[in-house]
């Protein structure tokens, strides 16, 4: 007899699982306008943008743009530009920064040792230091990406530092347009859909206090998209709320079903099956979209918490 704790649910339209994956997040300082591909068609040199992308390809390093929320009239280059590392993955996450007059430093880094969580190349590169100040909220605003990013991120950005919220950046392209607007929260990694300024003042309350909030939450950049939405799931289950305590320690099978092992910091683990859907009824895809589309995403089937003397089943 199977000795598993089973427990079943179906999530409808979530707004889990489809994060922007990355386990180092490299930001860069690029004021003025962003295009589509915001590395390569903004202010920035686009040689350094294409050296940039070359030297991340494969690292488990996303590098985005960032820059402070208001107007973005082109002033030229900013003479000192801030940059931040955050390392997402549970149990070794970090967040540090630094500033640099010449952007071209970065590709001074160690992309493989940054994207396996070792900060000394950009202490040693940028003169980078952990990260004292409030938890960052990274709001997406790429509108030349997707317009839905320009009309519902700005406002959101705009309201969240006029209300006095600290550690506010616009960035580029998060991913999951539809869910406009996106934020991601640092040093955590985990995304938001949906958000408004409540929900994210929250979650910045929460990483203060070394919580994670699920309301609207898109999953911790660290997982890939079965991973976020399993991690999401025993969360809840378990009430667990914790920061830094949960992993994804396997993931097997392939489009459209998974089976997800989660382990808890105490031993715990937990098994999840994780499908692919469509979202249904047909939807737009984004603000400017014409034709209606099924876009992918994910169901979490079934939870199961593994007894320690079923750990097999």
């Amino acid at each position: 007899m199977s000795r598993c704790a089973t427990v079943s649910r179906v999530l409808d339209e979530p707004v889990s699982g489809t994060a922007a994956t990355a386990t180092t997040w490299l930001l860069l300082e690029q004021p003025g306008p962003w295009g589509a591909r915001a590395l390569t068609s903004s202010h920035l040199d686009p040689a350094l943008g294409r050296a940039l992308e070359a030297a991340a390809d494969g690292t488990g390093v996303r590098i985005a743009l960032i820059r402070r929320p208001g107007r973005h009239a082109d002033p030229g280059p900013p003479p000192v530009r801030q940059v931040y590392a955050a390392h997402t993955v549970p149990g070794r996450v970090w967040l540090h920064g630094a500033t640099t007059v010449e952007p071209r430093n970065l590709l001074g880094l160690d992309f493989a040792a940054l994207g396996a969580g070792d900060h000394r190349s950009f202490g040693a590169v940028l003169g980078g230091r952990p990260h004292r100040g409030d938890p960052l909220a990274l709001v997406c605003t790429n509108g030349k990406r997707d317009r839905c990013c320009a009309l519902l991120g700005r406002p959101l950005a705009t309201e969240l530092v006029a209300s006095g919220v600290r550690g506010v950046w616009e960035v580029t392209h998060l991913g999951g347009h539809r869910f406009a607007p996106t934020v991601l929260v640092l040093p955590y990694g985990y995304a938001y859909g949906r958000a408004g300024a409540h929900t994210v003042k929250e979650a910045l309350h929460g990483v203060q206090e070394g919580r994670v909030l699920v309301e609207g939450c898109r999953g911790c950049s660290a997982w890939e998209r079965p991973g976020q939405a399993a991690e999401l799931a025993v969360r809840t289950a378990a009430d667990e709320y914790r920061a830094g305590v949960l992993s994804v320690v396997r993931t097997e099978g392939t489009a459209p079903r998974w089976e997800v092992t989660v382990a808890h910091a105490d031993g715990r683990r937990w098994r999840v099956t994780v499908a692919q859907g469509a979202s249904l009824p047909p939807r737009p895809e984004s603000c400017g979209a014409e034709v209606l589309g099924t876009p992918a995403r994910m169901d979490v089937v079934e939870v199961r918490e593994l007894r320690p003397t079923a750990l097999a089943c």
